[in-house]
C-alpha cells in the first residue's frame, strides 16, 4: 500500500454538473443589457457634474463617450418574446417533415444586435435521411430563411448498417 493520500479526479462545479439538471433550461432575457446601459448614464452623469464643476475636457469626453455606450445598451436590450421552446416549433412546422434531433442557437444581427434563433434539425428517422436550417427573429418570430436538403453525412461508421450519404 502506498503511504500517499489518494487524489481526488478532476470534477466539475456543480453549476456544471449536468445530473443535478433540475426543469428546462431558459435562456436570459436580453433586456438585462439595460441594466449595464442604466449604469453606464449614472457613470455619465456624474462625469458630466464632475466636468460642470471643473471644467475640464477630458471629463466631457468621457462624458459624451459613457453616454453613447448607455445608449448603444439601451437600443441593444431588445425583449426576447420567443423563447428557445418556441423557436424549435415554429422551425418544426417549417421544414415540412418529423423531426427527431434538433439544436437552437441564438445568434446577434445588425448594428443594434437583433437577436435571431438559428435552429439546425434532422428528421426523426433513424438515421436522419434529411436536415434542416431555420432562422427566425426571436422578437417578432417571422422566419427570416430555411433551408432543407438529404442528409450527406455517412453513419454507416457507427455500427448501425444504414448510409444517408447521398452522391
Amino acid at each position: 500500500m502506498s503511504d500517499q493520500p489518494e487524489r481526488e479526479g478532476d470534477s466539475l462545479p456543480e453549476d456544471l454538473d449536468v445530473t443535478a439538471y433540475v426543469g428546462p433550461y431558459v435562456f436570459p432575457n436580453i433586456t438585462r443589457r439595460r441594466i449595464a446601459g442604466a449604469l453606464y448614464a449614472v457613470v455619465a452623469a456624474a462625469c458630466f457634474v464632475g466636468y460642470v464643476a471643473t471644467s475640464n475636457g477630458g471629463v466631457l469626453v468621457a462624458t459624451i463617450v459613457l453616454g453613447a455606450i448607455a445608449l448603444y445598451h439601451f437600443l441593444a436590450g431588445w425583449n426576447l418574446n420567443v423563447d428557445q421552446t418556441e423557436a424549435l416549433v415554429v422551425a418544426t412546422r417549417t421544414v415540412g417533415f418529423p423531426v427527431g434531433h434538433a439544436s437552437a442557437q441564438l445568434a446577434w444581427r445588425g448594428l443594434r444586435s437583433r437577436p435571431a434563433w438559428r435552429i439546425l434539425l434532422y428528421s426523426a428517422d433513424e438515421p436522419p435521411s434529411m436536415r434542416g436550417l431555420v432562422e427566425l427573429d426571436a422578437v417578432d418570430g417571422h422566419v427570416m430563411g430555411e433551408y432543407t436538403e438529404l442528409n450527406p453525412e455517412d453513419w454507416s461508421q457507427y455500427g448501425n448498417g444504414a448510409s444517408t450519404a447521398h452522391p
